[in-house]
């Protein structure tokens, strides 16, 4: 009985003592800077495929370091080199037809400006032809009018002039006339010539643009890094299809690490951008390392659905992201570090994202 006694009491002193530890450590926590845990994070990038092709090669494997532009896959481009073959050879017939078209709309031109230059000198002649017709005729209604004091062959000569360069002076007309329906063909000529230049120009630039189009799908079958980082995840084997949108690499850059942790809402006025924190993690005890505030969540995490209370308030909690000042693969994603906000002895400088 009395041993029981003992024990009883030896187990109440050791549970007052936990709790008595465990509210010193809550109300050491309370009173010291605000914080809370997180879980380290590197800006991870996925590489997809526009191309529906199979893996040929991969140069790299998961896990490999590798620098921005690095090949990670190639694809099969069998089909996308065929494209830009055919689209290559449309460009070069558009060209010559191009060529072509224009040394038609030149000559056309050269033919308009000729037929032309014959119609205005037709009209110069008609008109040379109609005064000499008309000094004829007056000629002849003078010497008709002198009666016997001419001859009568003078009068017939002077009658045979004018009828002459009447006659003249119709096939002149007449000519004109032809010369005028050559010019307006020939016009017309000249204005189809210069709409099919501009439309085999315009087929040019289709054509070009189909070249870029090709030379895009080609340079597809190598799909690269967009970033330096490190090789997280290689989705697809050789030999496996790639499909258009699918994720064939993941990339995770850790230069810059991030974590996020959640504040509540009595210590949210602590956190704002640029604030300056200190970063711990598990697995360097002795080590810290120096952190900014990124962003603060402008709306709690976890919202209770009505707010009147100040355990309801003391419910809500907002997250909080920190870039952290730290070498390269040093702190790698996933590892658990604590964060505790707080100055430092550099003024605090909003950070910029990268």
């Amino acid at each position: 009985m009395r041993r029981a006694v003992v024990l009883f009491v030896v187990l109440v002193v050791a549970l007052a003592t936990l709790l008595g530890v465990r509210i010193l450590k809550e109300r050491r926590a309370a009173e010291g800077p605000p914080g809370g845990s997180g879980v380290v994070e590197g800006t991870a990038v996925d590489v997809r495929s526009r191309l529906n092709a199979r893996v040929l090669t991969r140069p790299v494997e998961e896990g490999a370091r590798v620098q921005k532009d690095a090949v990670l896959v190639t694809l099969d481009c069998t089909e996308p080199e065929a494209g830009l073959s055919e689209a290559t050879a449309r460009l070069a017939v558009a060209q010559a037809q191009a060529a072509s078209a224009q040394a038609q709309a030149v000559a056309a031109g050269r033919t308009s400006e000729a037929v032309a230059a014959q119609a205005e000198g037709s009209a110069s002649q008609i008109a040379s032809l109609a005064d000499q017709h008309g000094l004829a005729q007056r000629q002849a209604d003078r010497l008709k009018q002198m009666g016997e004091a001419t001859t009568e062959a003078s009068l017939d000569q002077a009658r045979a002039q004018a009828e002459s360069l009447a006659q003249q002076l119709a096939a002149a007309r007449h000519a004109s006339t032809a010369a005028s329906r050559q010019a307006r063909a020939a016009t017309e000529q000249q204005n189809a010539s210069l709409q099919a230049a501009e439309a085999a120009l315009r087929g040019i630039q289709a054509a070009e643009a189909a070249v870029r189009r090709a030379q895009v799908s080609v340079s597809e079958c190598e799909l690269r890094a967009p970033i330096s980082g490190t090789v997280e995840t290689l989705a697809l084997e050789v030999g496996e299809l790639a499909l258009p949108g699918g994720v064939v690499a993941r990339l995770v850059d850790t230069h810059r690490p991030k974590a996020t942790f959640y504040l509540p809402n009595a210590e949210l006025a602590a956190a704002k951008p640029g604030q300056a924190a200190t970063v711990r993690a598990d697995a360097y005890p002795d080590r810290t390392f120096q952190a900014r505030v990124v962003t603060v969540a402008r709306e709690a995490a976890f919202t209770p659905r009505n707010v009147q209370t100040r355990s309801d308030r003391d419910r809500l909690v907002y997250p909080v992201e920190v870039r952290i000042d730290a070498p390269e693969d040093v702190l790698l994603p996933g590892m658990p570090v604590d964060i505790t906000l707080g100055p430092v002895n550099e003024p605090a400088v909003a950070e910029q994202h990268p």
